[in-house]
């Protein structure tokens, strides 16, 4: 009961603020428009709304290993395990610039969906062959234009933790553009907001593990299938030393 109470409180915070945070998007979008063609300064912005939402919870223990391998001078295809809703607001403590992809419904969503529009963050239509090509075409411009794009490789969140199957895309990017894949994991978030909950479950330690790049040299020898499988192996090893 305490938990459900805790998590209604949560959205309603998280409704009420969302209002008074777009407004200040609205805002840095209006002065940095016209110079900060990749919105990082907004980017920036919105990572510290929504690591605020992990502030106020006293539940979770938030940490990042592997920082030293993020470089804030390169642009990455950026893949992740995915075990929960979390995960969202987990990699914006990163505070590294990048593009999400998101379901076109998140994009409708009053304050949160609209700032993602002015992020300029990539939309998808599931189950739409014609988005799925909008997509590539729209991660591969940001990417050319010295974006990071953060993927979902498996699609859809895990629901027991362990790593599903990897679509191809991301690597296909990665490897006719010729640009290095950051590995990332994400510890703890599954027990934390398991999916098909809203409710939270007691406290957690959550921590972001950023693997070392896997580089175009190392893998240009690599099929595009070979790459998917190659990186999917580095994440499922520590997807299972996690676990274990």
């Amino acid at each position: 009961m305490l938990t459900r109470l805790i998590a209604v409180l949560f959205l309603i915070f998280m409704m009420l603020s969302s209002a008074v945070f777009f407004v200040g998007a609205v805002l840095i979008w209006l002065v940095t428009v016209l110079f900060d063609k990749r919105r990082v300064v907004l980017h920036y912005y919105t990572c510290f709304w929504g690591s605020l939402y992990l502030w106020v919870v006293p539940f979770f223990q938030i940490s990042i290993q592997g920082k030293e391998n993020l470089n804030y001078k390169k642009n990455y295809v950026i893949v992740s395990n995915h075990q929960s809703l979390l995960d969202i607001l987990i990699a914006f403590r990163l505070f590294f610039p990048f593009k999400w992809i998101s379901k076109a419904e998140i994009f409708r969503l009053p304050f949160i969906g609209w700032n993602m529009y002015l992020n300029d963050y990539i939309k998808i239509n599931r189950g739409n062959k014609q988005s799925a090509a909008n997509l590539y075409a729209a991660a591969k411009k940001h990417l050319n234009n010295g974006c990071s794009v953060y993927f979902f490789p498996e699609g859809t969140r895990s629901h027991d933790g362990q790593l599903k199957e990897f679509k191809l895309g991301a690597f296909k990017l990665a490897s006719e553009l010729q640009l290095p894949v950051l590995p990332v994991v994400i510890e703890g978030t599954q027990n934390a907001l398991p999916k098909k909950s809203l409710n939270f479950h007691g406290k957690h330690r959550i921590v972001i593990h950023i693997l070392p790049e896997v580089t175009y040299e190392e893998t240009k020898h690599l099929s595009v299938e070979q790459l998917t499988d190659h990186v999917r192996t580095i994440i499922d090893k520590e997807v299972q030393k996690n676990i274990g």
